[in-house]
Formats: structure tokens, sequence, C-alpha cells
């Protein structure tokens, strides 16, 4: 399949650079049943079924950002790195800008005094060891860094105290993902009472999201890219629970890509989930069976992203088409601090796509 198919015109002006607040003031797309309806993120209590249960990722944010000076032979230039992930020799897999400034052997100094020296440089990425690790480092990253807000919200303002809280979810417990899982910042503690109340279950799995969401898909087959592996978890009794909720009819809405990633990697071909730990680079896209989720709840994603390929093999791509042109039109706001859209497909659906071999796309388990 071609990356064109995936593509779409987006204005400017759309790109949202805040979220709104409260959280729950979101716009909210509902796209069920061959229909399109606006909503609020607030409504969601209206709009689920008591036994449905949503599934969040408790990844929280690390202060990834960082802002450099490279220094070689008595020569300085500024660099800014983006912790992407760590690597088992240690040290950290970093994305940098401008790349081309590191070698190996480089130092590079940091606020706090926090220093790094590069070991490796790869094509999209460079290897940097610091100069300290485990708690320490944990403390003077906090010193150093910045959140690491997504290219195109970077690319317009830098980073700054608002930030810390906008771009954390309510949720977030286990350190270790460089960009968050935006579909869960529409929540607060407000609206969780409120769905519990309703008799909407919830449950918590983790996925550290990498930095390798934010890199663009560079072949025009699509088949030929490559994902990045993230680390998750899901655990015995959150398993059991999720699979107790579709035992007793409700649905399982994912809330955001990256759980519902982790559903589909711990789930067995019937759609029962089971315990589940280690890293996934499961690659969903138009063909792919769905095992887990009866529904999504994300934001809107940028044109020609894994993350457009992944709804688009949920609801269809001309549905998606549809979707988003609404969306457009409606005057939506997009990307990580934008609105969010609830995606249902028809019942059943999830198990009428076929799957690239025995087992889907790009699925590690």
């Amino acid at each position: 399949m071609h990356l064109s198919a995936f593509d779409f015109d987006l204005p400017e002006a759309l790109i949202a650079t805040r979220p709104v607040r409260p959280r729950p003031a979101a716009r909210l797309l509902v796209a069920e049943a061959g229909a399109i309806a606006d909503a609020h993120v607030r409504d969601l209590p209206a709009l689920l079924r008591p036994g449905d249960r949503l599934v969040v990722n408790d990844t929280k944010v690390i202060p990834a950002r960082l802002d450099g000076v490279r220094r070689r032979a008595g020569a300085e230039a500024r660099v800014s790195v983006t912790l992407a992930e760590p690597v088992p020799e240690g040290g950290w897999r970093v994305l940098a800008r401008p790349l081309k400034r590191l070698r190996p052997g480089d130092a590079i100094g940091f606020a706090g005094g926090l220093t790094a020296q590069v070991t490796a440089r790869e094509a999209e990425a460079a290897i940097l060891t610091f100069d300290r690790t485990g708690a320490d480092f944990d403390v003077a990253l906090a010193v150093a860094g910045q959140m690491p807000l997504p290219p195109y919200i970077a690319g317009r303002r830098a980073a700054d105290a608002r930030d810390a809280e906008d771009y954390q979810t309510v949720f977030a417990a286990h350190p270790g993902a460089v960009a968050a899982p935006t579909a869960a910042l529409h929540f607060d503690e407000a609206l969780l009472a409120a769905l519990a109340a309703h008799g909407v279950g919830l449950s918590r799995i983790t996925l550290h999201v990498g930095a390798g969401t934010f890199l663009p898909v560079k072949t025009e087959d699509v088949a030929q890219h490559r994902m990045h592996a993230e680390w998750g978890r899901i655990d015995g009794p959150t398993a059991a629970a999720i699979n107790a909720a579709r035992a007793d009819g409700g649905r399982v809405i994912a809330v955001g890509t990256t759980a519902l990633r982790v559903l589909e990697t711990a789930a067995l071909d019937d759609g029962t989930l089971a315990p589940w730990q280690g890293e996934t680079d499961i690659f969903i896209r138009p063909g792919y069976r769905f095992r887990a989720i009866d529904g999504l709840m994300t934001n809107f994603h940028l044109p020609r992203s894994t993350l457009m390929m992944l709804v688009s093999a949920l609801m269809g791509i001309d549905r998606i088409r549809a979707i988003y042109a609404h969306a457009i039109a409606e005057r939506y706001r997009f990307f990580s601090y934008g609105d969010a859209s609830l995606l249902i497909p028809p019942a059943g659906s999830r198990q009428d796509g076929v799957a690239d071999g025995s087992e889907a796309p790009g699925r590690s388990r």
C-alpha cells in the first residue's frame, strides 16, 4: 500500500500549541454506527455503557529534551538532543539536532553540570554516555531537561513551566516515556469519578512511548517501514479484569494508540489477554485483524504517519478520510494538545481483517 493513501491537507491554524482547560472541555468527535457526531470529552459517561472498560497508559513522561554545548578540540557548537531509549550497554540513544555536529569522542555539557560523551553515531541517532546514572541521573535530568514537546509544537514555541503539567496525564506513574500518551491528557479526577459512577471500568497498562513516534515514514511502500520497539507491560490482574469485562458483554476501549498497541501485543488469537512484558514493534495498518479492542479514543494524527495507518486499519481508509474531513471542516484542533475522537467500528468488524502471515504485521512478543 502506498504512503499517499494516508495523506491529507491540514490547515496550520488547526495545529494546537496549548491544550484547552479544563481537560475534559476538549471536543470529541464520535464515529459510531456509520454516523459522525460532535461532542466533548466531558460527555463520555453518556456515550459509554455501564460495563464498558477504558484502558489507559500510565507511563510518565521524563524531561527528555536537553540543550547543550558540544566541545571538540577547543571548538564549540550548540546541539539539542531528545532522549529516545536507554541502550543495553548503558547510556541513551538520542535524536540530535543537528546530528552532523556529533562524532564519537565529543563531549557535551548541559545545564546544572550534567555532561555526556558521544560513544557512537548512527544513521538517525547518536549514543550518549552520561556522567551519572540511576537516581543521580534522574535528579540532574530534572534540572537540565525540558518536556519533550513534539516538533510541530516545539517549532512554534519553547517548552515552559505549563508544559510540565499539561504534557503529563493524571495516570502518570512509571517514568520512562519521551512522549505523552496524548489521548489520556483529556481526563481529570472529576471525569474519572463520573465514569465510575456510570459503571465504566478503568484499567492501567504501561507503554514507554519512544521518540521514534516523531520520526516520519520514509518508505513509499508502507510495508517496508520498520517500527521502533517500545517497552510495555500488562500484569495478570489487569489482563484478567479486561477479560472479565468482555465476558460480561462490556466493550474494551483503548485510550490512545499506545494502550491499543500493548493490548494487541498481549492478545491471544481469540482476543483473550495474557500477562505480557517486553518490547513491541507491532505495526498496525490496513489488513490487520484486531483481537483485543472494540474501540479507540485517540487524538487526530499527522498525515502520512503510522498512527494514520492504525486508525485506518480500525475504521477503514474511506471512513477515516470522511472523519478527518469532518474534523477539518468543523475546526477541530489537531495533534498532541488537540481534540479527541471516539472511534467505534461496527460490531464484529475487529475480526474481519487478515493479518500478514500467522501473526499480526510487525508483531513482537
